[in-house]
């Protein structure tokens, strides 16, 4: 009689039972994650902030990290298209959050980034309506309790909430 371990090993079976545990649970329980970037001037203590065309409300720049992406190439990715901005050295993650606003699968990672370049301004096109960087005393009106809530953990005294 062989052994089941022999069959397992000359079959594949192991490797075949994770992959099909791991669709499984992709298609049974699928999980969001996205990122967001706080970019910091120094120089002018002011923040980059972007409103989209499709929701209400002023944010931080950053999207959904991609099939077969990195979280940090996502965010190299949402930084360029949102605000023309490129890292100058590698951004830190400051902290992770749960969005349960979103779905109850939604989580997001928190960047801040204080070395980088933005050749042009980022100009109005179909995703964002307005960009920019404002001082953080002279946030704009309509920023969004989540992104106020981000800019008091990088600059005061809040503790990270692990909700987004």
């Amino acid at each position: 009689m062989a052994n089941p371990d022999d069959i397992f090993r000359q079959t594949g079976w192991p490797g075949l039972r994770a992959r099909l545990f791991h669709l499984y649970f992709v298609l049974r329980r699928p999980m969001t994650l996205g990122v967001r970037g706080l970019v910091h001037d120094a120089a002018t203590n002011s923040v980059f902030l972007i409103r989209h065309t499709y929701v209400p409300g002023w944010q931080l720049p950053g999207g959904g990290v991609e099939v077969g992406e990195t979280l940090a190439e996502a965010l190299v990715r949402e930084l360029a298209e949102e605000g023309n901005i490129a890292l100058n050295a590698p951004a830190v993650l400051k902290s992770m959050h749960f969005n349960c606003r979103s779905s109850r699968r939604d989580h997001v990672g928190f960047y801040v980034i204080e070395h980088f370049s933005q050749a042009v301004p980022k100009l109005p096109d179909h995703e964002i309506a307005e960009a920019g960087f404002f001082p953080l005393d002279g946030l704009p009106e309509g920023t969004t309790p989540a992104t106020l809530r981000r800019i008091a953990e990088v600059f005061g005294e809040e503790p990270a909430s692990p909700y987004w």
